[in-house]
């Protein structure tokens, strides 16, 4: 029973964090450290991934009209438009998909840990105060997805493939790419939401595969109620953040990360201090 609110509360921090650019892993980090559910490392590292196909479904399920070319509600073309916007969305992943094929068990192994993890969110905490201060006054360049140019497709790209680093925060890294380019936050926002399908299907498909699909009736039944979690935990958050970015800007979350980041060190620094 223990284990089963645990994994709740891992759903939620999940569901939550993943959308609003405050980066999920840093979240987990943190929240995994002090709940320390009762399973092994080797779980506890593919759940952490893998819960994010719930998030992504309720990118799926919001967004599925936008998404589908074959509605028959749609234009020919509407339907021509949606097939660019995911032909888009297909070159902005290039860049994380030919690093984090090859590379991301090294770069897990490498940063996924609280320090390095602490350090990305006060980085990029910093980031999206100073763009934002940067964009006041200004006028965004790019309103709808369908005017995404390629070299602005493969900068966002770039982004999200920085995002590889534990605690730099997938979304939170695209929609700074994007803002430096002139991107409205709605388009930058949204954006995001659909380059994250492909991203983190592919992240959760490699977990599955290195895990070995091998489950006890409870760690299934405790992943796909991880997943239910953060499906409607995700479904909150998107809709939160597409309404808060209407009137306000991203420098709360800037302020949040650097709060979040020094949390981290603090904890961090205590556990070496008790060991």
């Amino acid at each position: 029973m223990l284990d089963i609110i645990k994994v709740i509360i891992l759903g939620i921090v999940e569901g939550i964090t993943e959308w609003l650019p405050v980066s999920s892993t840093g979240h987990l980090i943190l929240v995994g450290d002090l709940l320390k559910p009762s399973m092994s490392d080797a779980f506890m590292e593919m759940f952490n991934v893998v819960i994010q196909l719930g998030a992504i479904m309720a990118v799926v399920v919001l967004y599925f009209h936008k998404l589908n070319p074959f509605s028959p509600r749609k234009s020919q073309k509407q339907k021509m438009l949606t097939w660019q916007m995911w032909i888009k969305v297909v070159i902005a992943s290039v860049p994380a998909a030919l690093v984090g094929l090859p590379f991301n068990d090294l770069l897990d192994k490498l940063f996924y840990k609280p320090l390095p993890v602490a350090i990305m969110l006060i980085v990029y905490g910093v980031l999206f105060i100073i763009v934002e201060n940067r964009n006041v006054g200004r006028r965004p360049s790019v309103n709808r997805i369908s005017e995404l140019t390629v070299p602005m497709l493969l900068i966002i790209g770039v982004f999200q493939m920085l995002a590889l680093i534990p605690g730099t925060s997938r979304s939170g890294a695209t929609i700074v790419g994007a803002l430096l380019i002139g991107i409205s936050r709605e388009v930058a926002a949204e954006f995001t939401f659909f380059l994250a399908i492909p991203a983190m299907f592919g992240a959760s498909l490699l977990k599955l595969v290195k895990f070995g699909f091998h489950f006890t009736s409870k760690e299934l039944g405790l992943l796909m109620l991880g997943c239910v979690v953060s499906f409607g935990l995700s479904v909150v958050a998107i809709r939160f953040l597409m309404g808060y970015i209407k009137k306000h800007d991203f420098k709360i979350f800037g302020y949040y990360r650097i709060i979040l980041g020094g949390l981290i060190v603090v904890v961090t620094v205590v556990q070496l201090l008790l060991a």
